[in-house]
């Protein structure tokens, strides 16, 4: 539910949280690189404008918990492809198991047609018409823009 009560479709995500094993390549990526599977993650869903790599190290090194990070990637994805879950059920999955949640988050987007391997804006490039709109949360209309 939205913030004002009224019902949004979401989608379930196409791959489930405990299928790691169903894509041993990105499983073993998230598992032994997680910052690589998390910056190519990161890079599309921030649509080419950050590659956050280097932050989830450090993290990674300070706390020994990269997904106080990672988890608002995940939050980001599920609103940009209207996916089931929450903020909250977010964070706990990463808390839980990073790489369960890094694998799925990829596996998701590479389901979705994007190519992870070549970044963003190869992806916009090679995929034309491939609709990466961003969801427009509820506001004024066009039609009463006009009017004003």
């Amino acid at each position: 539910m939205h913030s004002s009560g009224e019902p949004h479709d979401e989608a379930p995500w196409s791959v489930g949280f405990c299928d790691c094993f169903s894509d041993m390549k990105t499983c073993c990526m998230a598992c032994l690189c997680p910052c690589i599977a998390f910056g190519r993650i990161s890079e599309i869903v921030d649509k080419g404008s950050t590659s956050c790599g280097a932050r989830y190290i450090l993290i990674m090194c300070i706390t020994g918990f990269p997904g106080l990070y990672s988890c608002f990637f995940r939050s980001k994805l599920g609103k940009q492809y209207r996916l089931k879950g929450g903020c909250y059920g977010d964070c706990m999955r990463h808390l839980y198991c990073e790489i369960c949640a890094l694998t799925q988050e990829y596996c998701e987007l590479q389901n979705c047609g994007l190519d992870m391997s070549i970044g963003w804006h190869a992806n916009v490039e090679k995929n034309q018409g491939l609709a990466m709109a961003p969801v427009v949360e509820k506001g004024m209309s066009k039609e009463m823009m006009m009017m004003g």
